[in-house]
């Protein structure tokens, strides 16, 4: 799943270096399609923060289908790196966020049939349903991110229900920057699929650095286009 987080207005939009963290869950996806450990998620994600990810993401679907609880029990342990835990607002992930106590954790929507998260949670129709569940999580010292659509309406749903960040769903972001449209806000990218699919070719490490690069290089040029418009 790719993503963009932004800060909600309740801690201001300032401008910060962009994060980059890896998601490993179509490594997990590797190595169930095959049963056993290999390939070893662990052994991923210790590649990974060795490449310069800022974070880990892993998303435990209600279905299981590719993250584990033991996944994120070692990920937990370890402690390579923080880690942001994907999750459905139900109670038996509330009951594992708890326990785990990951750094931070991602309400998204899920649904069974759907073969990545497809669009982003409404939070604005579940204020009530969603604010004492991050509530929970906040008092727990978990940091609390909500999976949105750019919308107006869910950003302020969004700092109603106390969340301390909003992570944007990308689809219309991508589509606003096919058109020359290069004012969204950046500030941290998750990204999981282009990643560890280009990682089949050139290694994980390499395909981290790679993104790197170009993070890089489209900052650059975003500053000069603003510099030379001032």
């Amino acid at each position: 799943m790719n993503s963009m987080t932004a800060r909600t207005a309740r801690s201001g939009l300032s401008v910060a270096p962009i994060r980059l963290g890896i998601n490993i869950d179509h490594i997990a996806t590797l190595r169930n399609a095959r049963g056993g450990s290999h390939p070893d998620l662990l052994r991923a994600a210790e590649l990974a923060v060795e490449a310069g990810a800022d974070n880990i993401t892993a998303h435990l679907r209600e279905d299981r289908r590719h993250i584990r609880d033991d996944d994120i029990a070692r990920l937990t342990a370890a402690a390579l790196a923080p880690l942001n835990l994907e999750m459905a607002v139900t109670p038996e992930m509330l009951v594992i966020a708890r326990r785990a106590r990951p750094h931070a954790c991602c309400l998204v929507p899920e649904r069974r049939q759907e073969l990545t998260t497809e669009g982003g949670l409404d939070v604005a129709s579940q204020i009530r349903t969603l604010a004492p569940f991050v509530a929970d999580l906040r008092r727990t010292g978990i940091q609390v991110s909500l999976f949105i659509d750019a919308e107006p309406e869910q950003i302020e749903a969004s700092r109603k229900v106390g969340a301390d960040a909003v992570e944007f769903h990308t689809g219309s972001y991508c589509r606003a920057a096919a058109l020359g449209d290069g004012s969204a806000l950046r500030r941290e990218l998750n990204i999981g699929h282009v990643i560890i699919g280009e990682a089949v070719f050139v290694g994980l490490p390499a395909a981290i650095s790679r993104m790197r690069d170009s993070i890089a290089r489209g900052v650059a040029a975003r500053e000069r286009a603003q510099q030379q418009q001032q």
